[in-house]
């Protein structure tokens, strides 16, 4: 007689498995059929761009100067500026016409841009320049004017602050690009940093935000500067309106203001 056997769960769970398995592994193979090897051969390219290093092909300047002190100060920009390799623009409140055709003329001058109008936005601070809005806003309209794939970084500066560009290229290297990064340095007088914040990136220094970063602060600037119409400098609303987005400063000691 032959006596009847029921499957245990031991056994049932094991043929469960072996089921699974060869579904997952008729699955796989069915998909590398139909992505076919360029498809493959696309995503690895992909991952390989990624890795590409940073160059100074990859930085955009944006300078923030005007009509009365670029002249004075372009003698500056013609230290590290190269037209052949450095991207960006000088943006100035208004340009005569000879000091355009000049600028034009020089090969060694960056470019001039000059700036959208800033009087829909409010200035309440007591003995500061509203020229300050304007100045914040080279954030924004760099970031519209050069908003290739290929940016990896927007740096900003005044016109008298000088740029080793190969050493800005070495330290951003060591940031992600694609992760919001807000790089500088706070001030080297404590005065300063007590009035205006030590986690704050002074313009003057020069400092550098990720493009990932940068795009979204360009988007919503704006809205934000009208939050703060009190506030002194250009540098203290680029800085609110980071925090608004919760990033922080990454402090690089080689953004520094020298004084005098």
């Amino acid at each position: 007689m032959q006596l009847s056997h029921k499957p245990t769960k031991a056994q049932s769970l094991v043929n469960f498995i072996l089921v699974s398995s060869s579904f997952c592994a008729l699955y796989v193979v069915v998909s590398v059929l139909l992505l076919g090897p360029s498809n493959l051969v696309r995503v690895n390219n992909a991952s390989q761009s990624v890795s590409i290093a940073t160059t100074l092909d990859h930085l955009v300047f944006g300078i923030a100067s005007s009509k009365i002190s670029w002249p004075k100060r372009k003698e500056y920009a013609k230290l590290w500026w190269n037209t052949t390799t450095t991207k960006g623009c000088v943006f100035v409140d208004s340009l005569p016409d000879e000091e355009h055709d000049r600028n034009e003329n020089d090969t060694s001058l960056p470019p001039l841009c000059v700036s959208q109008d800033t009087s829909r936005f409010r200035y309440t601070h007591r003995g500061g320049l509203r020229s300050a809005i304007r100045v914040a806003r080279v954030v924004a309209e760099t970031v519209a004017l050069h908003n290739d794939s290929d940016v990896r970084w927007y740096v900003f500066g005044d016109d008298d602050t000088v740029f080793f560009p190969e050493n800005v290229v070495k330290t951003l290297s060591k940031y992600d690009h694609e992760l919001w990064y807000y790089i500088g340095a706070h001030s080297e007088v404590y005065e300063q940093n007590r009035l205006f914040g030590f986690g704050m990136a002074f313009g003057g220094a020069g400092f550098a935000i990720s493009s990932s970063l940068a795009r979204i602060l360009a988007n919503v600037f704006d809205s934000c500067i009208e939050r703060y119409p009190h506030l002194y400098g250009s540098d203290g609303r680029v800085h609110s309106c980071l925090a608004e987005l919760g990033v922080g400063l990454t402090h690089e000691p080689g953004f520094h203001q020298e004084f005098d």
